[in-house]
């Protein structure tokens, strides 16, 4: 992504982390006292971080190989669709991006099913909608131009759904996973 593009996602992730202070964790959590154990934080990291790069990879490829932005890279195509094919490069990964990483928080707040057996506060829901519909709109603002974005073509909004359910039910299963080998505490 473009300078720029970084420096909005980033800003955009953390408008949608405002509401964490509001959020509650499930009653079973609070049974008995827990420390924090960094050691078990890195080893979810170190589990957690290729579930994510999985579908990183899965949107590079979807958008070099399917939507043909490959091309930008080929000396052959002219200046001005190279730069168009670079624009939905980086548009089509910064929609990606912004969906997954505001999403993965329900998931790794709980450790229920989220968003069936355990839902976020109300205002955590609102910043993570709202900051998913601007990830959604962006490309077709008024600011698409100033942020090197351009139109996602109507079949990516069917990739990136399927991307969003299948990310977050394979988080969850890596979570659930986690919590079975190697306990909470």
């Amino acid at each position: 992504m473009a300078s720029i593009q970084v420096l909005v996602n980033n800003l955009l992730y953390d408008f949608s982390q405002l509401g964490i202070p509001t959020d509650q964790v499930d009653p079973e959590y609070l049974e008995k006292p827990r420390r924090w154990n960094i050691d078990s934080i890195k080893k979810f990291m170190i589990y957690m971080g290729p579930t994510s790069s999985v579908f990183d990879y899965t949107t590079f490829f979807l958008m070099l190989y399917f939507f043909h932005c490959i091309r930008y890279t080929n000396p052959a195509t002219p200046p001005t669709m190279k730069s168009y094919y670079e624009s939905l490069f980086h548009t089509g990964w910064f929609v990606e991006s912004i969906l997954t990483q505001t999403l993965i928080v329900h998931v790794i707040r709980t450790n229920r099913i989220p968003f069936i057996q355990s839902r976020a506060s109300v205002s955590l829901s609102l910043t993570t909608l709202a900051v998913m519909l601007a990830g959604i709109y962006l490309p077709y603002s008024p600011l698409s131009s100033y942020l090197g974005f351009v139109k996602l073509p109507p079949v990516y909004w069917l990739w990136i759904a399927v991307t969003l359910v299948a990310y977050v039910v394979l988080a969850h299963g890596v979570k659930t996973w986690f919590i079975r080998k190697f306990g909470i505490d």
